[in-house]
C-alpha cells in the first residue's frame, strides 16, 4: 500500500525565524559533519524523513532534534551499540526511513550483512555477546516498555545506569520518530 505525505515539504526560503533556526540545526549542524549516509535534504533543500515534521512547531521540533543530537554524539554507547539499538527500533515499528538510514550508518561503523539480517528478522545470534544483550534489551523496551529485574542488573552490568538511560533515552527517541514517521507518512 501506497501512502501520500499528510504534510506539505517546507522549503528554507519559506520558513520564519524559528523554523529556520530548527532547519539550520538539522541541515548545518553536527549531522551534516562527516560523511552522508543518508539524505538530510532533498533537492530543494527541504529536509527530508522525520525533519521536516520537526519544522511545524520548532520550539518542539528543536528540542526533538537537541534531543537526537545528544543520542548520537553524546553518549557512551558504542557506534555499533548506538546504531544496533536503533535498527532494533526500526524493525519493531517497521519503520522503512530509519531501517533505511541507519542500515547505511550500521553498515558504515562496521555491522555485517549477517548481522543486518539477523537484527531485521529479530535474531541476533551473529552480534557478539555484549551487543546481544543490548539488542535484546532494546527489543523489550520497544516491544512492552520494560525490563524485568534480571534485563535490567544484566544491562547495569552491561552498560550501567547512566548506559540504561542513555538506551532508554535511544528507544523513546527513534520510537517517537517511527510513530511521526507514520502518522505524517513520511
Amino acid at each position: 500500500m501506497t501512502h501520500v505525505a499528510r504534510i506539505a515539504r517546507l522549503h528554507p526560503q519559506d520558513l520564519d525565524d524559528d523554523q529556520r533556526a530548527v532547519y539550520d540545526a538539522i541541515a548545518g549542524g553536527r549531522r551534516a559533519q562527516g560523511p552522508q549516509l543518508f539524505a538530510l535534504t532533498d533537492s530543494d533543500g527541504g529536509l527530508e524523513g522525520p525533519f521536516n515534521a520537526f519544522l511545524l512547531q520548532p520550539r518542539l521540533g528543536g528540542a526533538l532534534q537537541a534531543v537526537g543530537s545528544a543520542i548520537r554524539y553524546d553518549t557512551a554507547l558504542t557506534d555499533r551499540a548506538r546504531e544496533v539499538a536503533i535498527l532494533v527500533v526500526a524493525v519493531r515499528w517497521s519503520s522503512a526511513f530509519e531501517w533505511q538510514a541507519h542500515e547505511a550508518v550500521g553498515r558504515h561503523v562496521g555491522l555485517s550483512q549477517q548481522e543486518l539480517d539477523g537484527i531485521r528478522s529479530g535474531e541476533y545470534a551473529a552480534l557478539p555477546a555484549d551487543e546481544r544483550a543490548l539488542a535484546e534489551a532494546a527489543a523489550r523496551l520497544a516491544g512492552d516498555g520494560d525490563l524485568d529485574d534480571a534485563a535490567y542488573a544484566q544491562l547495569v552490568d552491561l552498560v550501567g545506569e547512566a548506559g540504561v538511560f542513555e538506551l532508554t533515552t535511544l528507544v523513546g527517541y527513534y520510537a517517537t520518530l517511527a510513530l511521526q514517521l507514520r502518522v505524517f507518512r513520511v
